[in-house]
């Protein structure tokens, strides 16, 4: 199956999308890579799914991408005696190492690290900022709060901490259990939630030792700050809105998403976009003009991937959710105004062999009008590169490595084939011109760019490029 969009759908599963008749559904829906949320799955449900599908990748015969989403540290109040407590603004609230049930002046915070943490001045964001606090004397065992704004506050509710560094890491004991468990089972990618700081991703690393792909959430300003430190050690982004405007101004989340979006491309790293594409689809068979608008500035951005939450997880219309965001997709990759739009934001290719290539070979199909791009890649980084062009012309990767072509699949145009490597020079255009045409991404007579690393069999060694006409056999023709 050949999709006739470059941009990437990644579809979670939930309660209304588990069973495998459904996963199915979906990816025939246009779902290109499956993320399972470990903040809602146990490690019995996971391994469940992951089964599920591999079932349906091998049934449909094309690489699928899964990413296994850890929860990350949740901190929350205690509970209140009554089970919530009426607060007003102007009034003094404090929070504090007290196990005792709260009342309407105080309230236990059963995380010593924030009670040592926070300044004089710091806000603290209750129940994803529906209660604000300002902190206005510490302790280090309690913090004694003016109420802003905001008039309720209950049992277990989440606390956000906009202008505090914690020192604590991205990786809870949970994370560190279902990390092992996910990494067990072969996902694809692994993405870690409320990354502060680059050494956040160093544990992660070790543990994984390569066996799965890391994307960093960006949710927390100080990830923001040091954007280009975290970028480094990624092997990909998410644009993490939900959390990131409970913690900065809405008004700078777009802002945001456009920087983010941008270096990473310029990076060469993927970047997903997620969080409320298409909430209203939830409930309801068709998405707001307003949310239509959204995807399609992820899209005309260049991100990699545009990510669906609860409309395909727990959502009423979790099929109608991915075919109407992959039929925005595909309009807007058809509009007059992409291309230029997308040309305008690539950035200058980085001084190395694979990069030149890359861009020779965007620069030579797009004058000759070429039918396709053929890479081979076999650690992925070839493919990458190619993406990193963001050309014009369908990129066709070939790798003998499964897990390859599957973390692929999340890459922008990539369309992701597993074969065997090629043994001669001869051996590789043929190849490559004949699965080019089985494809579909080219007739007899059409020509294809093919870039490879010679010796073959190398990885990271992308040095060559060659033009190659498609026989009537499917073959290389003269």
């Amino acid at each position: 199956m050949r999709r006739s969009r470059k941009v990437k759908i990644l579809a979670t599963l939930g309660p209304a999308s588990s069973e495998e008749v459904m996963i199915k559904r979906l990816f025939e829906a246009g779902a290109d890579v499956f993320r399972i949320n470990m903040s809602h799955t146990d490690h019995e449900g996971m391994r469940t799914l992951v089964a599920r599908i591999r079932k349906v990748e091998s049934e449909v015969g094309r690489p699928i991408a899964i990413l296994a989403d850890l929860q990350g540290p949740k901190l929350r109040v205690g509970s209140f005696a009554d089970g919530s407590a009426e607060l007003t603004p102007g009034q003094t609230f404090t929070l504090d190492d007290n196990p005792a049930p709260g009342d309407a002046k105080r309230v236990h915070l059963p995380h010593p690290e924030i009670l040592q943490s926070v300044k004089p001045g710091h806000r603290l964001l209750i129940d994803d900022g529906k209660l604000h606090l300002k902190a206005e004397k510490t302790t280090g065992k309690k913090i004694v709060c003016k109420v802003i704004s905001g008039t309720k506050i209950s049992n277990r509710k989440g606390v956000s901490l906009p202008d505090t560094d914690l020192p604590i890491g991205a990786l809870t004991e949970k994370d560190r259990k279902d990390l092992d468990a996910v990494l067990a089972t072969g996902v694809d990618w692994v993405a870690l939630s409320f990354v502060q700081r680059p050494e956040d991703l160093a544990e992660v690393r070790k543990v994984a030792r390569g066996r799965a792909a890391l994307m960093s959430k960006i949710e927390k300003p100080q990830a923001v700050s040091r954007l280009a430190e975290i970028i480094e050690l990624s092997d990909a982004l998410m644009v993490a809105r939900g959390d990131l405007g409970v913690e900065m101004p809405l008004e700078a989340v777009p802002g945001i998403q456009k920087q983010i979006t941008r270096a990473a491309r310029r990076a060469g790293k993927p970047v997903v976009v997620a969080t409320q594409m298409l909430e209203s689809m939830i409930s309801a068979p068709v998405p707001t003009r307003a949310e239509v608008s959204d995807v399609s500035i992820a899209v005309f951005e260049g991100a990699d991937a545009i990510m669906l939450s609860a409309e395909s997880a727990a959502g009423d219309y979790p099929v109608e959710a991915v075919a109407t965001m992959d039929a925005i997709a595909t309009q807007v990759e058809k509009d007059p105004l992409y291309p230029g739009i997308i040309n305008a934001q690539r950035s200058e290719p980085e001084a190395t062999g694979a990069d030149a290539i890359s861009l020779a070979a965007r620069q030579i199909g797009e004058t000759l009008k070429l039918s396709a791009i053929v890479t081979y890649t076999s650690s992925g980084t070839t493919g990458l590169r190619a993406a990193r062009e963001r050309p014009q012309l369908p990129i066709i990767a070939l790798s003998p490595v499964i897990e390859t072509t599957r973390r692929l699949a999340l890459v922008w145009g990539m369309h992701c084939v597993l074969t065997e490597d090629a043994s001669t020079l001869d051996d590789m255009v043929d190849r490559a011109c004949r699965i080019a045409y089985r494809e579909g991404f080219g007739k007899s007579g059409d020509r294809v760019i093919i870039t490879a690393g010679v010796p073959l069999g190398t990885p990271g060694a992308t040095n060559m490029l060659r033009i190659a006409y498609i026989g009537s056999d499917g073959l290389s023709g003269l």
